[in-house]
């Protein structure tokens, strides 16, 4: 059956009871500036913040804020700020429209309307999900400031980045007197909320302030597979909604969420919403970042160097569980304490089945994107805390060494891979230096200190065993390789 309404208030009279959302568009005042408009917002945090202020109420609608692109920007403007989530893989499709949004922002075309936004007194939570280049760190914490991004901290030019906006955002709301402020980051950071206030401190000190009173910085562990929306999908959303989407998101039923507790400004009621509610999210997040997503990266970076286009395809190579049931059990449990209730293998299993949920269409190359920035808090850190344990570094380092080869550009096969990644021009030019062989890609690699600590880059042991793999992988192929270890 055709679906011909266009998604908007309007359309909301026509749309199923169980499609409808759970507040009233328009009449939940902003409590909520939000950069980074993306899928994963409004698939997670939008969705849980509707469910809390619909359980319990409160001025927490959400100002989204797109920081470059307006394409979803301007689709959602067209629609009265609607959009939908597709849950897919549990059965029949479900889809409803979200109404938390509560305006609209364009950092790279507006940037004072943004600043405008975080000064309102109205607004108590500045929260964020945006990649890991965009905030402009290294891998140690430190500002990766250059002459544009300090104009921007010093008013020379607009803010338009991730650190000018928080900066500058501070500022203008402590010269208004608009009270107390939570900046809250969404992003898969291990210790996100620290690291987000070490960012700030540096970009403040920069523009030649401090960091006022009253600024929270809560950690937090965000868990929710989104892919991207294809053609189909949007088709499906119509079909499942009863209106057309531009803009829907698509999601796996699985979501969560756990929270540190740290709002001075107050926050709405997401335990209502299933939230975890917190002291210490570092449980949590360490599991999540080394069982789930650490696990994640395994998968594509040894699928695409096998050809495999879908994670749920490179699951099915001979021998791929096997291998990530190890990874899992020997190498990450050991340096993960899980929080009360949980085990870290039945955490993996349930990552596992999560990936093989073909419905969710997730890309080898989607999930390798941006490898540099990623692997320190979903790898690395699990080799560094087995070869501080006096252990050697395990299947880690196998994962370790296929995103190595990956970097070299080309697949078994000899098909190009696109080494998308905000360090791609610095790790091609240390490989066009170095000889391709496994010893000159290992040693180049390990030599950018932007990835790898000085522990790590100087480890004989960690050096031997990505050099095996390597030629293991330059020997045999990735396929032959994982299915003689499921042997």
């Amino acid at each position: 059956m055709a679906v011909t309404y266009r998604l908007g208030r309007s359309a909301l009279t026509s749309l199923p009871a169980e499609s409808l959302p759970a507040v009233t568009p328009g009449l939940v005042r902003p409590g909520i500036v939000h950069l980074g408009l993306g899928a994963f917002h409004r698939a997670h945090q939008a969705e849980f913040t509707e469910a809390a202020v619909a359980a319990s109420g409160g001025d927490w609608g959400i100002v989204g804020v797109a920081p470059r692109s307006r394409a979803v920007l301007d689709a959602l403007r067209e629609q009265d700020m609607l959009y939908s989530v597709l849950t897919v893989g549990d059965g029949d499709d479900r889809a409803r429209a979200i109404g938390i949004l509560a305006g609209l922002g364009h950092a790279a075309g507006d940037p004072h309307g943004v600043l405008t936004a975080i000064a309102d007194p109205g607004i108590r939570i500045v929260s964020l999900t945006v990649t890991e280049k965009a905030y402009r760190m290294d891998p140690a914490g430190r500002l990766l400031l250059d002459d544009a991004l300090r104009a921007q901290l010093t008013g020379a030019a607009p803010a338009t980045s991730i650190p000018a906006l928080l900066a500058r955002g501070i500022l203008a709301r402590q010269a208004a007197g608009a009270g107390p402020l939570t900046v809250l980051c969404c992003d898969n950071m291990q210790g996100n909320g620290a690291r987000v206030r070490g960012l700030v401190e540096q970009a403040l000190d920069v523009a030649g302030a401090a960091l006022p009173s009253g600024i929270g910085f809560p950690s937090t562990m965000v868990d929710r597979i989104v892919p991207a929306t294809s053609e189909d999908h949007r088709r499906r959303a119509a079909l499942a909604l009863g209106a057309q989407d531009a803009v829907p998101v698509v999601a796996e039923a699985f979501t969560q969420w756990a929270i540190e507790d740290d709002f001075p400004g107050g926050r709405p009621d997401w335990a209502a919403a299933g939230a975890i509610i917190t002291d210490d999210v570092a449980p949590w997040e360490t599991l999540k970042l080394r069982a789930l997503n650490g696990v994640h990266s395994a998968a594509a970076y040894l699928g695409a160097l096998a050809g495999r286009e879908m994670i749920a395809d490179a699951l099915d190579m001979p021998g791929m569980i096997t291998l990530l049931r190890r990874l899992i059990a020997e190498d990450i449990a050991p340096t993960v304490r899980p929080p009360a209730g949980v085990t870290v293998v039945e955490y993996g299993e349930t990552s596992l089945t999560r990936f093989a949920n073909r419905e969710l269409g997730h890309r080898t190359l989607q999930v390798a994107m941006d490898g540099s920035q990623k692997l320190p808090y979903r790898l690395l850190g699990t080799i560094q805390d087995r070869r501080d344990a006096g252990a050697g570094p395990g299947w880690a380092a196998l994962v370790l060494a296929a995103w190595m080869r990956f970097a070299r550009g080309y697949a078994d096969s000899g098909a190009t891979l696109p080494l998308d990644d905000p360090l791609a021009t610095r790790i091609r030019a240390a490989l066009a230096d170095a000889p391709d062989t496994p010893e000159g890609t290992v040693d180049a690699l390990l030599a950018l200190d932007e990835v790898f600590p000085p522990a790590l880059a100087g480890d004989d042991v960690l050096r031997a065993r990505l050099i095996h793999w390597t030629a293991e992988f330059a020997r045999h192929g990735v396929e032959a390789t994982v299915r003689g270890l499921g042997s």
